[in-house]
This record gives structure tokens, C-alpha cells and sequence, in this order.
């Protein structure tokens, strides 16, 4: 059957909090009684626009720093007719340390970010204590906390945080678990015999 909904205007795709400089309030940015998803760093968008497409569901709210990206997956959505979608243009780190609600989200995908290889700038991963805490005080109880990386060492580190902070409890995350879109990225990495790695952690109730 032919969808007959009007497109959205990408403009309204675009999440503009009331104030940037205090955390939101859930009323804020949860319809009640929908399940929120955040994707940290979402790039192109082709994650975060298959995974609204499959769940019609849930409300989705992808972060990206770089205003080209956002407005460019604004668009796609308005294309595909997603009303639960939205982009908001911010840096990852700052969107969950200080602007996400507490005990909101149901599940936070963090895919593929900057590894910053060298020594001197591991510093700048997005993978530390105050990242992780800030992970677990914005997940609703029963949420979960989803990272994959194509760099092996980041991948230990990222372990090694987790075990560090103690609070979460990691869960097996076998390739068929449920529906979970490929991003450009990966699909690149694997088509040069490459493979990622993946945390699932679960903030127990």
C-alpha cells in the first residue's frame, strides 16, 4: 500500500534542546510509554535510519557533531517519512554527561568511534570512568549499553574501563541477537576480511 503520509520538513528532525546548559528533563525528549534510543556519533545516518525504520516503536535520537551530517540525515528521514527520528548536532561526550535525563534511555549505541591509536592521545577516547558513569546514570534500569570498534586495542581498553567500573554486566552478543544494522563502515572493514568487536552491558534493575 502506498504511504500517503505528507514527508516531514527536515528542519523538524532537528532536536534543539530548550537549554543546552542544563540536563534535560524526560518530558523533554521522551513521548511516554516509548522506548529511547540514542546513537552517539551517528555519522551518515544508515544505522540510525534502518534501526527507526524496523522499529516503528521506539524513538530514536542520533548525535552528531558536524552540521553537513546532520542536515543530511535529517533529509534522508524526511524522505523515508520517520516520525521517530530525530538528529541533534552536539558532541557525544557533552550529550551524555550533561544534557540526557537520567535513567531515559533503553538502549545507547556507541559505534565505531575515534580510537586516537597513539599513546599520547588516548586521553581523548570516549571510552573512560566518567563516560561509563555517565552511560549508566542515563540508562533506564534494564538498558543497555551497546560499542563496537574495528581497533583491537581500543577494544581491550574499552574492557578493561568496564571491568574497572563495575557497574555494568556484560552479555553475550551473538551476531543474530536481534536486528542490528550494518554502518558503511563496517561493511567497508569487512569486505577487506576485517572484523569488529563488540561490548553488549546490560545496567541491571
Amino acid at each position: 500500500m502506498e504511504d500517503t503520509r505528507p514527508a516531514r520538513v527536515p528542519e523538524q528532525l532537528e532536536f534543539v534542546p530548550p537549554d543546552y546548559f542544563r540536563r534535560l528533563e524526560g518530558h523533554e525528549i521522551v513521548r511516554e510509554g516509548r522506548p529511547l534510543e540514542i546513537d552517539l556519533g551517528c555519522g551518515d545516518g544508515k544505522f540510525l535510519l534502518e534501526m527507526a525504520e524496523h522499529y516503528p516503536e521506539r524513538d530514536f535520537l542520533g548525535v552528531e557533531r558536524l552540521l553537513g551530517r546532520v542536515r543530511k540525515v535529517c533529509k534522508k528521514a524526511a524522505k523515508r517519512k520517520l516520525e521517530n527520528l530525530h538528529v541533534l548536532r552536539l558532541e557525544s561526550r557533552y550529550t551524555a554527561e550533561w544534557l540526557l535525563p537520567l535513567e531515559s534511555v533503553s538502549r545507547l549505541h556507541l559505534l565505531c568511534p575515534d580510537p586516537w591509536p597513539k599513546f599520547r592521545h588516548h586521553r581523548r577516547r570516549l571510552i573512560q570512568q566518567e563516560f561509563l558513569q555517565a552511560v549508566w546514570e542515563v540508562l533506564e534500569p534494564g538498558g543497555e549499553f551497546l560499542f563496537k570498534t574495528d581497533h583491537p586495542e581500543y577494544f581491550e581498553w574499552a574492557v578493561e574501563k568496564v571491568a574497572t567500573f563495575g557497574k555494568f554486566e556484560r552479555l553475550d552478543w551473538p551476531e543474530d541477537a536481534f536486528f542490528y544494522p550494518k554502518t558503511d563502515f563496517q561493511l567497508l572493514w569487512e569486505s577487506q576480511g576485517k572484523t569488529l568487536q563488540g561490548l553488549r552491558l546490560l545496567k541491571a534493575k
